[in-house]
């Protein structure tokens, strides 16, 4: 999800609202979004449109409502239009440090929408629907590494990145780590 709001530069995050009670069932709550990405797509000219979104249950009880991110200005208007269901809020994620630019936004917008994932889905079960969605077509790209360490497999994917990763972190590391034995590296914009 943060790759995909990375690779994209999904930098504007925005909120779908449903209005009166709310919408309460999951299967209705995505056939509800669906439409909306579309409507918005054709409104905006027709143009592919990467997007991610994010459902989570309101906190006071008022049902779902959704969570998105996209990587172009679209006027309020448009989205009020498309989302027929209540209400709706969209901003740029611009409160960085001057000059971090969209990829620091999309990263921002992708650590806001990560946390909407991993809140607990207590209110009523979603087995077998996604806890996000993308845009189709818009997902990162996978590139699959075999090594017969963690050496090099981190050093056939500093070729890809073109760049020595800016942070590596190694389950050993971890006193308190019981899983099989992981690395996480990160690279820099």
């Amino acid at each position: 999800m943060r790759r995909c709001c990375a690779a994209n530069r999904l930098n504007r995050l925005g909120t779908l609202t449903y209005r009166g009670a709310g919408c309460h069932d999951p299967v209705v709550f995505r056939e509800h979004i669906g439409p909306f990405f579309r409507t918005l797509r054709r409104e905006l000219g027709g143009k592919p449109l990467p997007y991610l979104w994010v459902p989570e249950w309101h906190p006071s009880g008022h049902g779902l409502h959704a969570h998105f991110a996209v990587g172009q200005y679209v006027p309020r208007r448009l989205i009020e239009e498309a989302w027929c269901h209540g209400f709706v809020h969209i901003k740029l994620l611009a409160d960085l440090p001057v000059g971090s630019g969209d990829l620091a936004e999309a990263r921002k917008a992708a650590g806001y929408l990560a946390k909407y994932v991993g809140k607990a889905f207590g209110e009523a079960p979603i087995e077998g629907l996604h806890r996000y969605d993308v845009a189709q077509g818009f997902a990162p790209i996978t590139y699959p590494l075999i090594g017969a360490s963690d050496t090099e497999v981190l050093d056939a994917a500093c070729e890809i990145m073109s760049d020595a990763p800016a942070y590596v972190w190694h389950s050993g590391q971890a006193s308190d780590w019981h899983g099989p034995p992981a690395v996480w590296a990160s690279w820099p914009g």
